[in-house]
């Protein structure tokens, strides 16, 4: 394979970023566009002068079945990735999609289980597991630098509500729900990616502030192993802000807005990080690991544990006591 050819499902905002990174590599290219808005498509084209000669379709079954494609990438609205998922994977089709991989932990096992019976690769675009800061942080806790888990306290503040109002994100048919399953799903992915920790038993208190989906959550967990957790979504924020912290029995470490502002050691001493390892992307880890170079750093995996997460979350909010998270 020379080049792996990637067909586009979804031509919208976060497809460009995307493009971008696939346009700087040698062994990959973009070989075919969807999107069921013509303006879109339009716009796109402008933005990846590259790709106007690229046929383009409003119906993604169509393109499947038309270009010869190794890969398909998935920027649809949520509650359409699974289908998109699946049908790629029946034709043979690597596939990257954008997160939530999908809305509901049946469809996450399906998905799961058809990339390990096919050997084709599932991405989840959780691009955090690439950053170097977070990458650290799970070297750290791998090397037993923090020794055994006690708490994680995540938080993550955003003017969601506002922002996606009027959008399809408000509209449960189509997202799946509010900002847990959206944003917040970088929240919950990396905490538990970095940690390692498997949730068992979540307590949560949602409120839709007046929408029709999440918009401020108080999400509790209770972990294999003993060790507690809470998610705090805040969707009617003044402004973004994010901060994670990680107990352990040797050892704690901060983020604020992402990056680690103090890692405390067993001793009591606070250190500054000095070493944190390099990254690339989830499109270039895709890409490699298509060609055989890499392992994939964001499996479809991922994008079981959250969704059980959060369906759990979901799920007691609306019963009003803790539930235990589906396996």
């Amino acid at each position: 394979m020379k080049k792996v050819r990637i067909g586009f499902i979804g031509c919208g905002g976060v497809s460009n970023g995307h493009a971008y990174r696939i346009a700087g590599m040698p062994d990959a290219q973009i070989v075919a566009l969807c999107d069921t808005n013509e303006t879109t498509l339009k716009t796109f084209k402008e933005r990846h002068p590259e790709l106007a000669k690229a046929p383009a379709f409003s119906d993604w079954r169509k393109m499947l079945e038309t270009v010869k494609l190794d890969a398909i990438e998935i920027h649809t609205p949520h509650t359409l990735h699974f289908e998109q998922i699946m049908a790629g994977l029946d034709r043979g089709l690597h596939v990257l999609t954008e997160k939530p991989m999908v809305c509901k932990t049946e469809h996450a096992r399906a998905v799961v289980k058809k990339a390990k019976e096919t050997g084709l690769k599932v991405q989840v675009s959780y691009q955090r597991h690439f950053d170097r800061s977070f990458r650290f942080a799970k070297e750290l806790i791998a090397e037993g630098k923090l020794g055994k888990i006690q708490f994680v306290a995540a938080q993550q503040s955003q003017e969601w509500k506002r922002a996606t109002a009027g959008s399809w994100r408000q509209i449960p048919e189509l997202s799946g729900g509010g900002q847990l399953n959206d944003s917040g799903s970088h929240l919950v992915d990396i905490v538990l990616w970095v940690t390692g920790l498997v949730p068992e038993k979540v307590t949560a208190v949602i409120d839709n502030c007046g929408t029709p989906v999440d918009i401020n959550s108080a999400v509790s967990v209770q972990f294999k192993g003993g060790a507690q957790g809470t998610f705090s979504i805040v969707g009617e924020g003044l402004r973004w802000w994010e901060d994670v912290t990680i107990w352990g029995e040797k050892g704690i470490i901060a983020f604020r807005n992402g990056f680690p502002t103090m890692y405390v050691s067993e001793d009591g001493e606070v250190h500054l990080p000095q070493r944190m390892p390099g990254g690339t992307d989830p499109d270039r880890n895709f890409v490699d690991a298509i060609l055989g170079k890499a392992e994939l750093e964001s499996p479809a995996e991922c994008g079981l544990r959250v969704i059980q997460l959060t369906e759990a979350a979901w799920e007691s909010a609306a019963l009003g006591k803790a539930v235990k998270v589906k396996r």
